[in-house]
């Protein structure tokens, strides 16, 4: 039986989030998914639909003629020390472009977000994509080992990574120095936190992410662009409190919630993925970096 996203009640999607963010193991997901599994609906069928599909989603490979993609280390001396990042950029660009770090899940990067990398690159930016499981070996080839290595180091020291990759991508010889940042549900919040704590960051795009305490908000510099899935109640419960700080400290930003969408509905590898939705979100995120980047 082909399933497609009409097929599955809401509860299902709230049970994988609740699986993707650790907040019950692959047994429990099992167990607890199985009670969907009923109207010739089989639980391997519901599992297999629900997990990523990283081999047929990719939309710019590696190897596109386009591009010049290749794999480098910094140095984060706070945070993990050398971090492998995929750096990419058009072939035929001449002089310094704006920069874009991209900021992976909590799973490390996995191919995925490395193929969101190279879209930004496509879209006329020199982006940087870095792992954060680089301490621990890298992304390991599945998001269930991703997300127990990453549960195993620190997130400040992760937020580190990040800020180092901010300012190894803004010194870099084919960068203008305007860097911006998008990040997705971990990189969300990293995003956020790079607003905080880089005070030469342009611009920051988090994609449903958690937000900074109130009392970080002054010392916010960039401008924003938040995007958040209306059923996505977990991450959007914050928002209040943040809008509010951000008013109060006249803090540039936009915020568009997107109706009827998951947590995650940029993610074009899982069912959660709201096709129109997404393509809008990242549309005004291009937009957003020309803006203000260039």
């Amino acid at each position: 039986m082909s399933l497609s996203k009409k097929d599955i009640p809401q509860e299902v999607f709230d049970l994988y989030d609740y699986y993707a963010h650790n907040k019950i193991d692959r047994r429990q997901f099992t167990e607890k998914l199985s009670a969907y599994a009923v109207g010739g609906v089989t639980l391997p069928a519901l599992m297999s639909f629900l997990m990523p599909d990283y081999i047929n989603k990719i939309r710019v490979k590696q190897n596109d003629p386009t591009l010049n993609t290749e794999w480098v280390n910094y140095d984060s001396p706070k945070g993990g020390g050398s971090i492998k990042a995929q750096l990419s950029r058009p072939k035929e660009a001449s002089g310094k472009l704006p920069g874009v770090v991209v900021v992976h899940e909590n799973r490390g990067l996995n191919p995925h977000i490395a193929d969101v990398g190279r879209r930004a690159a496509k879209a006329g930016f020199i982006s940087l994509s870095p792992d954060a499981l680089t301490p621990l070996g890298g992304y390991p080839g599945t998001d269930d080992e991703g997300r127990t290595m990453q549960r195993k180091r620190d997130r400040n020291e992760m937020l580190e990574d990040f800020i180092a990759a901010f300012e190894y991508l803004k010194d870099h010889e084919g960068c203008s120095g305007n860097v911006g940042v998008v990040g997705f549900c971990f990189g969300g919040w990293i995003s956020n936190m790079m607003a905080v704590r880089c005070p030469e960051l342009k611009a920051a795009v988090p994609f449903y992410g958690g937000q900074p305490a109130d009392e970080d908000v002054p010392k916010i510099n960039a401008s924003l662009l938040l995007h958040f899935g209306e059923l996505d109640t977990r991450v959007n419960a914050g928002w209040p409190d943040y809008e509010a700080a951000l008013k109060q400290n006249d803090k540039e930003y936009q915020a568009h919630f997107y109706p009827g969408c998951n947590h995650g509905f940029h993610n074009d590898t899982t069912p959660r993925y709201d096709k129109e939705n997404a393509e809008l979100a990242w549309k005004r995120t291009i937009e957003f970096f020309h803006e203000k980047l260039e």
